[in-house]
Formats: structure tokens, C-alpha cells, sequence
């Protein structure tokens, strides 16, 4: 990485692509001064102050309930943007926000419904798909609560449910099931729910990783690299998705060859010979000036707008460092 790229990335007008810099890249330790700093001039960015000022007092956002629905801007969307802008969970807000998502989008079998908890117990048997799991556990984790018994039970159900260990909650149409199996996607394996799976299992810690947990990364893993991933030609309900090669920030049921490469290195496969395409590839799509592209982005549709669709992305650019430096590549 060039000094004009890291300094670009260090720049205090994002203050979270700074945090995330200084963790990740330059390994900065949690007490370090700046990494400080920049964590609490986080709650003070625009996009983290406009999702807050969207919150109701209950701490939903858009409308009561589980949280799904409208896309992008209701409850569950939140938490997954808070947690990817690095918001601090000590913040009342957050922290209401969480809770809220967990009194109401939890289903009776442990895992996260887009139908509703237990308060709408007929449809919370439904709607649990391996992205929507997968993007919360691991935003609850983000956000501070590893040692919630609710999140743990939602760890044990999305593992449960990819590895078929006493799963008992499978409805082909609208729930995922074995093998990353999702009724979305006419029942074939999902690869996004692998890759939103995958990074969550990963981040777990070890008195978290019971052998089902270890199976389902596993089975997880060895499914993202059955294909490679340069084409991610995966089964797909139309045909190969054109999202797979659309950087994006945030992502978020969808994911790109960015996200997976990290998934499987967090995981420990950063070695691993199907990985090499897809890397050459990402490392194709630089710019000149050695920055990535943002080309995939929900602007518009969330409370607050990040980054420019077209132009050079610190969210997309930071990403791609952290595969390169996790599979030990230098650029």
C-alpha cells in the first residue's frame, strides 16, 4: 500500500474507515489513543447521527415489530449498519435498538426471523434464512453482545440448521435449511447465506466454537470453495448473479467476491489455493491510483447516504487490503 492510499484511508472525515484502519491494518490495539478517537468521533459521523435520529423512542425504526420490512430502513437494517460503521453498543440508543431487535425478531427455535419473534409465532417458524442469521449474529457480536444468551442461542440454530444436527424446523419454502439450502432460492444452496454465515461463525469466539459450530464453518467454507470463486458461478434461482462483482458498502442479503475472500480468511483459509483467481481478479478492478471503485450501493434507500456510486471507496479500498494482508499478499 502506497502512503497516498493509507493516508487517504486515515483521513479523520470518516472517521470508522480511520477506526477500522488503525485495527485491522496497522494493528493498533483497542487503548490506542487514536483508534480511541476515532471510535468516539463515530457516534458523531453523519451517517451514524442520521440512523440514531430515525430511531422511535421504543427503539424500532420505520415501524413496531420484527423489523424486516421496509428494506433498508427498518429495524434489523440498523443494527447491521451500525455494527458496519463501528458504532459504539455503549450508546443508550444502540443498545435500545439491539434490544428491541432481540424482544421481537427472535423465533421459539433460537434463530432470527424476517416474520416476526414471539409475537407472531406463525410466521417466526418462518423466514429464518442463513443471510438474515448470519448478517445479525454477526452484527450482535460487533455491537457487544457475545455474551448474550440469545445470541448464543441463534449461534446454535444457524449451525444446527446448515449442518442438519436435530433440525426440526425446515420449511422448504421460505426457511433455510441442511446445507445452505434456502427456499429463495428455489431451494437450492445459497452461497450469500454461506458467505453471511461464514463471517459470523468466524468471529466467534473459541468458548463459543461447540463441534456443531466447528461443522457448520467447516461445511460453510468448503461449500464457498466447491466454486471458484473468481466466477462464482453458485446455484442461483436465475443465473450467475451479477453482485458477486459489484464492491460494494454496505452490503447487505447480497454479498461480492470482496466479502467471501474475507469471510474465508477470517476463517483460516487464507492459503488456500481456490482463493488465488479470485484475488487476481480483485486485484484487476484497482484504479490507478490503487484504490478500489464503489459499484454496488443502496444509497437512497437507507437513512443516510455512503460514499458515491462510480467513485474510489475507502469501504471498498479498506476491504480489499485486509484480504490482501490476511492472505499475505503484497500489492
Amino acid at each position: 500500500m502506497t502512503d497516498n492510499v493509507l493516508d487517504w484511508l486515515l483521513e479523520k472525515e470518516n472517521p470508522s474507515v480511520r477506526y477500522f484502519t488503525l485495527k485491522y491494518l496497522l494493528d493498533h490495539s483497542e487503548e490506542d489513543r487514536d483508534v480511541q478517537s476515532a471510535r468516539r468521533a463515530i457516534m458523531r459521523s453523519e451517517p451514524v447521527k442520521k440512523i440514531l435520529a430515525a430511531q422511535d423512542d421504543e427503539g424500532f425504526w420505520a415501524k413496531p415489530g420484527w423489523g424486516y420490512s421496509p428494506k433498508y430502513r427498518a429495524t434489523d437494517w440498523q443494527i447491521l449498519f451500525l455494527a458496519e460503521l463501528g458504532a459504539d453498543t455503549r450508546n443508550r440508543q444502540v443498545k435500545r435498538g439491539c434490544e428491541y431487535f432481540l424482544e421481537h425478531a427472535q423465533a421459539q427455535h433460537g434463530g432470527f426471523s424476517a416474520l416476526g419473534g414471539f409475537s407472531a409465532i406463525a410466521n417466526a417458524m418462518r423466514g429464518a434464512v442463513h443471510c438474515l442469521n448470519g448478517n445479525m449474529i454477526w452484527s450482535l457480536q460487533a455491537l457487544g453482545y457475545t455474551d448474550d444468551d440469545r445470541l448464543r442461542r441463534a449461534v446454535e440454530w444457524l449451525a444446527g440448521s446448515i449442518t442438519g444436527e436435530d433440525f426440526k424446523w425446515w420449511y422448504a419454502s421460505t426457511v433455510s435449511g441442511p446445507n445452505f439450502a434456502c427456499g429463495v432460492n428455489a431451494k437450492q444452496p445459497c452461497a450469500w447465506g454461506a458467505v453471511k454465515s461464514l463471517r459470523a461463525l468466524a468471529a466467534l469466539p473459541k468458548g463459543m466454537r461447540s463441534p456443531r459450530v466447528e461443522a457448520a464453518t467447516r461445511m460453510a467454507a468448503e461449500f464457498l470453495l466447491s466454486r471458484d470463486l473468481a466466477k462464482a458461478d453458485y446455484p442461483y434461482y436465475k443465473r450467475v448473479s451479477s453482485e458477486w462483482f459489484k464492491f460494494g458498502f454496505p452490503l447487505s442479503y447480497t454479498s461480492d467476491v470482496l466479502e467471501a475472500l474475507l469471510a474465508l480468511s477470517e476463517a483460516g483459509y487464507s492459503d488456500h489455493p481456490r482463493l488465488t483467481n479470485a484475488i487476481e481478479w480483485a486485484l484487476s478492478k484497482r484504479d490507478a491510483d490503487g484504490r478500489w471503485r464503489l459499484r454496488h450501493s443502496l444509497n437512497g434507500k437507507m437513512w443516510a447516504d455512503i460514499e458515491a456510486k462510480g467513485k474510489p471507496s475507502k469501504w471498498v479500498t479498506l476491504r480489499a487490503w485486509r484480504v490482501l494482508k490476511a492472505v499475505h499478499v503484497s500489492a
